[in-house]
């Protein structure tokens, strides 16, 4: 992997260009592992939550991120700025069926739980631990119907406040530090 240094990137004069990784390479990394977390993104479209998903996913040890190849943002030198240089240390898979994917890392021995604002249970109680795939869906719509059933569980953040929910970024940096307090 490269070394991230600011100063010698010169975004303004060469495209960005990255490599994604597959679903197998995600697989394979995680192989072994009693503890490993993916994040699966069902179409978020913006590149800032995209950038920030990944540099959490990424300070808290994830093996990868998992974006659907239409419809979502997709890893530019936006994203690359947004996340600190994390993509270059952590993978991202660009797959075309989330909801296959989910299917295949349920045969590899990972839980897939669904952050939902209309799950009825809480983190708290919610089996956010071990080997675990964390779906997130787009803000403005959740997570698609399809990807909604292939999950295990749903579950939310608590809140006490007036606001409506988290940015996505926020939420799943959230629960990245649960998995990461409960994995420790």
């Amino acid at each position: 992997m490269r070394e991230w240094r600011e100063q010698s990137l010169e975004f303004d004069e060469a495209p960005y260009v990255y490599q994604y990784a597959t679903l197998f390479d995600l697989i394979g990394q995680a192989r072994g592992k009693k503890d490993a977390l993916i994040v699966a993104l069902d179409h978020i479209t913006d590149v800032g939550n995209l950038g920030a998903i990944i540099r959490s996913a990424e300070v808290v040890g994830a093996t990868g991120v998992i974006i659907p190849k239409k419809r979502a943002a997709q890893v530019n030198k936006t994203v690359y700025r947004t996340s600190a240089g994390a993509v270059e240390y952590i993978k991202v898979a660009q797959e075309a069926n989330i909801s296959q994917c989910l299917k295949r890392l349920k045969d590899e021995g990972f839980w897939v739980g669904g952050a939902s604002a209309q799950a009825k249970t809480t983190i708290w109680n919610a089996p956010i631990e071990g080997r675990l795939v964390v779906v997130m869906g787009a803000e403005d719509t959740g997570t698609s119907r399809l990807v909604r059933e292939t999950c295990d569980f749903e579950f939310k953040l608590p809140q006490r406040g007036f606001t409506q929910s988290l940015n996505v970024a926020q939420c799943f940096t959230a629960i990245a530090y649960e998995w990461l307090r409960r994995t420790q």
